[in-house]
């Protein structure tokens, strides 16, 4: 288990109901620990369409999360 502080931005932060929240997670990568809060969470959007970054660097789906670091979802944005 690693401590995790996730971020979630525009549509994902509605859903969420708070803009970051710290976690505990086992997931082997990125993508399962998006699917899990997806779930908790009832997000919409599938992975393929969000990005995501650790520690402020865009990351890899497929990366694993490590231990303290902080883990952004990044729905697309919309603009006029």
């Amino acid at each position: 288990m690693s401590r995790l502080t996730v971020l979630y931005f525009a549509s994902l932060r509605d859903a969420a109901g708070v803009a970051s929240e710290s976690i505990e997670a086992d997931n082997a990568d990125l993508r399962g620990l998006y699917e899990t809060l997806r779930e908790r969470h009832g997000f919409a959007l599938p992975a393929q369409r969000l990005r995501v970054a650790v520690d402020g660097a865009f990351a890899r789906w497929d990366d694993a999360p490590r231990a303290g670091s902080e883990v952004a979802f990044i729905p697309p944005v919309s603009g006029g």
